[in-house]
């Protein structure tokens, strides 16, 4: 109990995250202490620590030229008065100021988007990066992975880095092996065992969905490596529907930086030889568009990703929509929230009706009165378990990418979002937000408050114990 008092007094989490490891550690002094070294910090071991320091040095050497060149303020994209702060705070946290020249195509479609991979894949010539936090086989999955197969073949170079844990399943089929011996280099990330948990927290997962083509072509959003027909139809949720934007531009290949980062600090090998096999270089200007790649989780950006969105909250002065399939937000995120609604800020959140997570479910719906009775609307979709990660802010911003709303991606998950400054690219996701709206049932603030006593309870108890995720 002393030393769990004690590391929770030196660390100095939040208020309430120290509270219920104070609570608990002095009421199960045992299973408290247990539960406390296992999941209570963000630990991880000291050799990746190191590793990414030393990445953080190397690639902003690696990539200062390529920023300087096309930074937002420096070329032909100015931002407004209200991005300014955004992109200054963007580049204090995570060291990515706006890059310009970039093309954004939004989609929305999966079974085309897994289409449009396989075909950008088809036409690499130099190399092939792909992180993922699920792969799942089954459907057009496998479009991609024959394409995958195929460049390998002619002699693309290809890496593959998927989670152990969010793809445990796949890990154990016959796809791995497949890709292993057409000469695709495919890694698990973050492997667990009882020696790596002792040396770090084993449930700090690796929730990124990046894929980039010759370092010109990217892919990244909410859309894991799965065929929605063939992935938890018996969950009880319908078919999850996710959205992804395909990037053409220099943001391109800072985001083959992120993959290829994730990659050395996994095993250790040497960057500059993973830079001369993808062949990784600048690329030039395509569009228009200003992005900002943010690439959050342990050890790379502490509360990096929380003071971005509560900076877009504030920033809101006509209508903020809000997109994620996991509503469990930090307490400063529900008083910005409900501040912007007071001022008279049209929020607008949008949740899944079924989600596949009974703790989720719940401890969700406890924030429901917390920010309905100030205005904000709550939308619940009804054609499948919504799992876009979106939102805008008076049509000019957008913050689209991995990382839900709740304290997981928050401060355990490694993510990567964009902060977009272009209103094409915005109006398109304020379109498909619409549609998602369309689809969905407000809720109504009166019947709502009048639910049985039981399932407050039951949402307020397990509400207290989000903190300790």
């Amino acid at each position: 109990m002393a030393a769990v008092i004690l590391r929770v007094l030196l660390r100095r989490p939040a208020r309430g995250v120290a509270l219920a490891w104070l609570l608990l550690a002095i009421a199960l002094p045992y299973v408290g202490a247990a539960l406390y070294f296992l999941i209570g910090e963000r630990r991880i071991s000291r050799r990746r620590a190191a590793r990414l320091a030393k990445l953080r040095v190397d690639f902003s050497k690696i990539t200062a030229p390529h920023v300087e060149m096309n930074r937002a303020q420096r070329g032909k994209v100015l931002l407004s008065l209200v991005q300014e702060p955004l992109e200054r705070a963007g580049e204090t946290f995570f060291n990515a100021p706006a890059i310009a020249g970039n093309r954004l195509a939004l989609a929305s479609d999966t079974l085309d988007i897994l289409r449009r991979i396989a075909a950008d894949i088809d036409a690499a010539t130099s190399s092939v990066l792909v992180e993922l936090y699920i792969w799942n086989e089954g459907g057009l999955t496998r479009d991609v992975l024959d394409a995958l197969i195929r460049a390998a073949g002619r002699g693309v170079c290809c890496l593959v880095l998927v989670d152990a844990v969010g793809a445990g399943h796949w890990w154990t089929c016959d796809e791995p092996q497949a890709l292993r011996a057409a000469g695709v280099s495919l890694r698990p990330a973050l492997p667990v065992g009882l020696l790596r948990g002792l040396a770090g927290r084993t449930d700090l997962r690796v929730h990124r969905k990046i894929v980039v083509v010759d370092g010109a072509v990217a892919w990244t959003g909410s859309m894991n490596m799965v065929d929605p027909r063939f992935f938890k139809q018996n969950a009880g949720v319908g078919e999850w529907v996710d959205a992804m934007v395909r990037i053409e531009g220099p943001v391109a290949g800072l985001l083959a930086a992120v993959m290829i980062s994730d990659w050395v600090a996994e095993d250790g090998d040497e960057l500059t030889q993973v830079l001369e096999e993808t062949k990784l270089t600048p690329t030039p200007a395509m569009g228009e568009a200003a992005v900002q790649v943010l690439s959050s989780g342990p050890g790379e950006s502490s509360d990096g990703l929380l003071q971005i969105m509560l900076a877009l909250i504030n920033a809101a002065q006509r209508e903020l929509v809000l997109t994620t399939p996991y509503f469990v937000p930090e307490d400063s995120l529900v008083l910005a929230l409900r501040g912007a609604a007071a001022r008279g800020v049209r929020v607008v959140v949008v949740l899944p009706k079924r989600v596949d997570s009974i703790m989720v479910r719940y401890a969700s719906r406890s924030f429901f009165d917390e920010i309905s009775d100030v205005g904000c609307e709550i939308h619940e979709f009804d054609g499948g378990l919504l799992h876009t990660k979106s939102m805008t802010v008076d049509g000019q911003t957008a913050l689209f990418g991995t990382a839900n709303f709740d304290m997981r991606s928050l401060w355990l998950n490694y993510e990567v979002s964009l902060l977009v400054y272009d209103a094409g690219f915005v109006s398109d996701l304020r379109q498909l937000q619409q549609s998602y709206m369309e689809n969905a049932s407000l809720m109504v603030l009166t019947p709502w408050q009048k639910r049985p006593l039981g399932e407050r309870l039951l949402e307020s108890g397990l509400r207290l114990l989000t903190p300790l995720l």
